[in-house]
């Protein structure tokens, strides 16, 4: 039976429950998400559960609808994060999610449903496969992995430091200088920045998870990073630098200090986020040593 979360508390800790338990859910599946989306921007949820014949939850697939005169009306599961999707303890679990995700979509007049999946899904939806994440296996000693990097991606963050760069790692006290230089970012690439409220609201919602890196030159910040850890994962979704200060190589201390920060905190994966294959984004990443790992993309369209 297909049913939506509720807003009980023994609901919500029985979805958590299982989506900590489940090999196959990422962070994001995490209840708490819904508040941060619903809270930071307003959009409507529909967290759809299935059980079995005992009335123990055996399935469940957080989606997130949104509408836009340039996107049409849609459901994502999930947006403005890399992974999301339905877990399943079966087959049929799936299926019936399936199901419930378009009696919902047919409900609001959605124009389709997005599904983004780390691993492969039984079903016949369309998929797409344009999108790897960049994956970087942890030693247990920052001094291990330093020794794994090539002399010049080493030279290139001491350079950084002699130049007076300094980085850290903190809380929601670090929001202001990482939102100064991520919404700067954005407007120079003339991309859509998110509110800040937005990630205010993830630093609250998950104290202990969702950290902030810092470098600064002169008490100016001039890179920045959003850190969210899961399990043994440790994901960097949202980084940015000021390109006036390119030449000093910020970003280089910016992912040497979290990738210390990762090896400290027990982390045995670093995830640099989603690229395309062969773009700058994912020469950059793989710099690093990181690895590939194939992302799913499903789709139900609702003209076929």
């Amino acid at each position: 039976m297909v049913s939506t979360l509720g807003r009980s508390e023994a609901e919500v800790l029985a979805w958590d429950q299982y989506v900590l338990k489940s090999f196959e859910a990422s962070g994001y599946h995490l209840s708490g998400w819904r508040r941060v989306i619903e809270e930071a921007f307003g959009h409507p949820t529909c967290y759809l559960t299935v059980r079995g014949e005992n009335g123990a939850l055996c399935g469940l697939v957080p989606l997130v609808f949104l509408a836009s005169r340039g996107f049409g009306r849609f459901l994502v599961s999930l947006p403005f994060v890399n992974y999301g999707g339905m877990i399943a303890d079966s087959a049929e679990g799936c299926r019936l999610l399936e199901a419930g995700a378009i009696e919902q979509a047919k409900v609001l007049d959605a124009q389709h449903i997005e599904l983004r999946h780390e691993a492969p899904l039984a079903t016949s939806w369309v998929s797409t496969e344009r999108k790897v994440s960049m994956r970087l296996p942890l030693p247990p000693s920052y001094e291990d992995l330093l020794k794994g990097f090539p002399s010049k991606l080493r030279s290139q963050v001491r350079r950084a430091q002699k130049e007076g760069m300094v980085a850290r790692v903190g809380g929601v006290e670090c929001l202001d200088e990482f939102y100064a230089v991520f919404s700067r970012c954005m407007r120079d690439l003339g991309t859509p920045v998110y509110a800040k409220r937005f990630f205010g609201k993830i630093l609250e919602v998950f104290p202990k998870d969702a950290h902030i890196c810092i470098v600064s030159h002169q008490d100016t910040p001039v890179a920045a990073g959003f850190l969210y850890g899961f399990r043994s994962s440790l994901e960097i979704p949202w980084a940015a630098s000021d390109k006036r200060f390119n030449k000093l190589s910020p970003n280089m201390l910016l992912y040497g200090k979290v990738l210390e920060y990762a090896c400290q905190q027990g982390f045995q994966v670093f995830d640099f986020g989603r690229s395309s294959p062969d773009s700058g984004t994912y020469k950059f990443k793989a710099q690093w040593g990181a690895q590939p790992h194939q992302l799913y993309w499903y789709y139900w369209m609702k003209d076929g």
